[in-house]
């Protein structure tokens, strides 16, 4: 099967395109954008993919479902368009970086520069149905991008991955913590954050973790 993706990334997860769940999760996909409002745009679904190429990823934060309300998802976990109200967690990852920092907090949410720096933004579930959160879990988005979180581990070296709740933190289970930096917290959301996402210092540690392998810092 051929989809449309960035190239590097293609050429690592052509495997997963040829298998058969990935034919099923095609269709799933197919008949649920056709039905009613889903989201992101269908040019977007690769967005995390597109926006950071295999060779370039820095930094993971995984995340696990788009936005579901209209406007908000764009394909790359917790950023919302440029214009769109900040949703809550967004804010409170604004909120960390500007206590770690002491720099303002920016008043868009849209991520794009981070992933141009090489921050991969990535969704464990790529597509959702209009106002109805985890409604396109368990269809096999989850295979794809485990297999892309494992391509990452096993290739490369020295990549941060920023691992919020609990969804997240299972995916630990895959990365080699003698070749990576792993760091885990609660969620950002505002029913976690304040049982061990403020104060967690991520983007700092992911910094000097970055510096010290010879890498430039993001700019949060």
């Amino acid at each position: 099967m051929t989809v449309k993706i960035e190239e590097s990334w293609r050429q690592r997860l052509q495997p997963e395109f040829d298998k058969p769940y990935f034919a099923d999760l095609t269709a799933f996909v197919r008949q649920e954008y056709a039905a009613g409002p889903c989201y992101p745009p269908g040019s977007k679904i690769f967005n995390a993919f597109n926006s950071t190429p295999f060779d370039e990823v820095k930094v993971v934060i995984l995340g696990q479902d788009p936005y579901h309300e209209p406007g908000q998802a764009m394909g790359l976990s917790f950023s919302v368009p440029e214009g769109v109200v900040l949703p809550p967690s967004l804010k409170n990852i604004y909120a960390e970086i500007q206590s770690e920092f002491g720099t303002p907090a920016p008043t868009s949410g849209d991520l794009t520069r981070w992933a141009q720096q090489g921050v991969m933004l990535l969704n464990a579930t790529l597509t959702v149905r209009r106002g109805q959160a985890g409604s396109h879990q368990r269809r096999g988005w989850e295979e794809l991008t485990d297999a892309a979180i494992r391509a990452l581990a096993a290739e490369r070296n020295h990549i941060v991955f920023l691992l919020w709740g609990s969804y997240a933190g299972q995916k630990a289970a895959f990365i080699d913590p003698q070749r990576h930096l792993v760091l885990r917290s609660a969620h950002p959301s505002p029913l976690s954050a304040y049982r061990g996402f403020f104060g967690n210092h991520h983007f700092q540690l992911c910094n000097d973790y970055l510096v010290a392998h010879g890498q430039t810092p993001i700019q949060w």
